[in-house]
């Protein structure tokens, strides 16, 4: 999206109808998904998330990619973020610098070379490290549980992902390296914080 684009307008609202078979929470989730004109607009640049729209805005502050960094994206699914690291960095086909991780499977991108791989797994970052034939420069967290409606319960759960990513981040970044991770305020950020002000040098 370049600057001074405009959004989509919203247009008719549209309503997901209590008869089908879904929880409150996925009718809501989906009301959102068809309302939202991020989501469009990701559709119509065939973008696979509107959350590539949050990293390039945190990319053009911070300058978190530069051309041949390597890239780890942990639970990439369905792929936005790759997506988007993939372009920055100069990815392409023979030449894959971003590794996508998750559980799900994803559809193809170009330079990215995705594996089906639980990151928590004790052997993950060695596996990680041996495949890629050197420490990454970027690991990027769009992870995020799923929610129950309760803010507490979602904040510990997503903040608990936060974590497991922070210490997997460690692992395999190579001096220098960046670690950007979703976060949901409710509390307990500032322990996250705290950690990775003792090992990054700014947070």
């Amino acid at each position: 999206m370049a600057a001074g684009d405009k959004l989509p307008s919203r247009g008719l609202s549209v309503r997901v109808r209590k008869g089908t078979k879904k929880s409150a929470s996925s009718r809501q989730w989906l009301t959102r998904q068809l309302n939202d004109p991020y989501v469009a607009m990701a559709k119509r640049e065939g973008l696979r998330s509107r959350a590539v729209y949050k990293l390039k805005e945190i990319d053009e502050r911070h300058h978190l990619f530069r051309r041949g960094a390597c890239v780890v994206d942990l639970g990439a699914a369905p792929g936005g973020w790759s997506q988007y690291a993939a372009e920055r960095v100069g990815a392409k086909s023979g030449e894959e610098l971003v590794v996508a991780l998750d559980l799900l499977e994803i559809e193809p991108i170009e330079g990215v070379a995705f594996a089906k791989l639980d990151f928590l797994a004790p052997e993950a970052p060695d596996w990680l490290i041996a495949a890629l034939g050197r420490k990454a420069d970027v690991v990027l967290s769009d992870m995020a549980a799923n929610t129950t409606g309760h803010r507490k319960t979602d904040h510990l759960r997503i903040m608990g992902l936060a974590e497991a990513a922070a210490e997997f981040a460690r692992e395999v970044l190579a001096p220098g390296g960046t670690f950007l991770a979703k976060v949901l305020q409710g509390g307990t950020e500032s322990t996250l914080l705290a950690s990775l002000k003792r090992d990054f040098a700014r947070v």
